[in-house]
């Protein structure tokens, strides 16, 4: 089974030095490079973060709709920020979405709500065989923590093997995973610790794709492209 984990900006590709300014950038000219670049991974289970679902900037097309059409998967998305937040209702911000691909049939997704941050999202999906949750945790350190709680809990809950994915932000450093995976009994497929942002010169370990005991992680790699500010990461699993 490979899974994907994907920080896409939005998929405007190399605005992505530009700041604020690339954010008001069209990605249609883009986006077909990731389209064609999740096409060659050819991941069975996709977890992607910073998804447009119909801006201006995406021409008014949800790229996770495209992506799913195009190369065979059912998409899960929804909006990242709070059922009653402000984030749901500003134009553009309204369709920034996470999302997760898939092509083993979902038997079931769940959408749920952290209690703190401006980003608040955690997809569940369930197949056959596992439990995906996708994440994009807050910028803000005492936000972040009170969000790992939940995430802990959310993630305790399942009754299948399962992968945590996402962009988590850990700003403060290695110890903010370390600690959480402690306490999930969680293992994270970057063994390293590689730096997966910025993309074109990476400092940071910010994406994190984990698993449970139940998998065994064959091989992982994070391909150096420079498609989004934040690398991908690829890894190939087997259920023991």
């Amino acid at each position: 089974m490979r899974f994907l984990c994907y920080n896409i900006q939005y998929g405007y590709g190399w605005l992505q030095r530009m700041g604020w300014l690339g954010f008001m950038a069209r990605s249609t000219r883009h986006f077909p490079t990731v389209q064609r670049f999740l096409k060659c991974v050819d991941a069975d289970l996709v977890g992607l973060v910073e998804v447009d679902s119909g801006s201006y900037r995406s021409g008014r097309q949800n790229q996770a709709d495209i992506l799913a059409r195009q190369l065979g998967y059912a998409a899960v998305y929804r909006s990242k920020y709070a059922e009653a937040g402000f984030g749901r209702h500003l134009p553009v911000l309204n369709k920034q979405v996470n999302a997760i691909l898939s092509r083993p049939p979902i038997l079931r997704k769940t959408f749920h709500e952290l209690t703190h941050g401006f980003k608040r999202l955690v997809i569940e999906v369930e197949t056959e065989e596992v439990t995906v949750f996708v994440a994009h945790l807050s910028l803000g350190n005492l936000a972040r923590r009170r969000q790992l709680h939940d995430l802990h809990d959310i993630v305790m809950a399942r009754k299948k093997p399962c992968i945590l994915a996402g962009d988590f932000n850990f700003l403060k450093g290695p110890w903010e995973s370390k600690l959480f995976l402690k306490a999930s009994g969680l293992t994270s497929a970057n063994e390293r610790g590689c730096a997966s942002f910025p993309s074109w010169a990476p400092l940071r370990e910010l994406d994190y794709v984990c698993y449970s005991d139940e998998l065994k992680l064959d091989r992982f790699r994070m391909p150096k492209v420079r498609l989004s500010d934040h690398l991908p990461i690829v890894c190939d699993f087997t259920l023991h």
